[in-house]
């Protein structure tokens, strides 16, 4: 049985500022897979609608890989053929979904006069419709066979090996130009995906928007975060409460940004891996402990550098 949870905690920035949630999550299963998606709308001026779009384009991915998945030998067969090639037509099928589910949203709801105040006439008729919308998307698919994932845009998608380690496969936001955000309302959006493949089921994935990443100090404590999460989830309902109560506390560090969570795994597969976790976690702590005193360590050093170049300038002057 594959189970799975979902939040999204508006950001104590945003709260202050009495801006809405840019954020949107979800997780859907079946008997044959499970899906958790995140998506992270803009929030600039330009993207005024991106909270809305953030919740098209989370609707719009699990309605194209329940599409494509519905099929589950033919879908297993192209997938093992080229798995590459089939993950992008799912990102293309994304595209078109979200884009159409923008417009019918723009047609059923005009722009009111309040939404263009900030703008001139001319720069209004300058805005890209999608752009209004615009939006980061980040998918994780996990099923007997296999697992895959799709990202455009910052965040993180986090998987949990047969030995515990949790590994993100997909480097953030790679694919974008250093002066450009990967967003689903970029005419090149299809060249702007990242995603990854694993031939067999992963225990455990998870997708969050960046509000949780910059709320950790290294990449390193955000991985060790994501195998503390992963040895609990062998008691689900206590779990789906302490998660939802630990986001909103870490909606207060970093950024202060919305943050979106959602994972899925297998049930049974955790139930026998609840060792297997757990060392894991205690391997990460040992790590941990050795990371922080190495940086004492570098702390030190450089203090006594700063001590002897002082000693040395005042000799010199002497």
């Amino acid at each position: 049985m594959y189970n799975g949870l979902f939040h999204t905690l508006i950001g104590a920035s945003h709260l202050a500022k009495g801006t809405v949630c840019q954020d949107a999550s979800e997780f859907r299963s079946t008997e044959q897979y499970a899906v958790a998606v995140v998506a992270d709308g803009h929030g600039s001026k330009r993207h005024f609608r991106s909270d809305i779009g953030s919740k098209l384009a989370v609707m719009s991915c699990l309605e194209a890989v329940n599409c494509y998945l519905d099929d589950k030998d033919e879908f297993e067969e192209s997938l093992m053929n080229d798995p590459k090639a089939l993950i992008r037509k799912i990102e293309k099928y994304i595209i078109w979904r979200w884009n159409k589910a923008v417009r019918a949203h723009a047609a059923e709801n005009p722009f009111t006069e309040q939404e263009k105040l900030p703008f001139t006439e001319e720069k209004f008729k300058e805005l890209r419709l999608e752009s209004i919308y615009g939006t980061t998307l980040i998918c994780a698919v996990l099923s007997e066979d296999y697992t895959f994932g799709m990202q455009i845009g910052d965040g993180s998608l986090v998987v949990i090996d047969e030995d515990g380690e949790a590994d993100m496969p997909i480097v953030d936001d790679e694919s974008a130009p250093a002066n450009l955000t990967a967003s689903l309302c970029n005419s090149n959006a299809i060249d702007l995906f990242n995603d990854f493949f694993i031939p067999d089921q992963a225990l455990a994935v998870f997708v969050s928007t960046d509000g949780l990443y910059t709320s950790f100090r290294s990449s390193e404590d955000f991985l060790d975060y994501h195998s503390i999460i992963a040895s609990h989830l062998d008691k689900p309902k206590a779990f789906d409460t302490i998660v939802q109560r630990n986001l909103d506390k870490r909606t207060h560090f970093g950024t202060q940004d919305d943050i979106s969570f959602a994972c899925a795994y297998e049930q049974e597969r955790i139930m026998e891996s609840t060792d297997v976790l757990k060392a894991q976690v205690e391997r990460n702590k040992l790590r941990a402990e050795i990371r922080h005193a190495e940086a004492q360590a570098k702390i030190q050093k450089q203090r006594l550098k700063n001590t002897l170049h002082l000693r040395e300038d005042s000799s010199a002057v002497s």
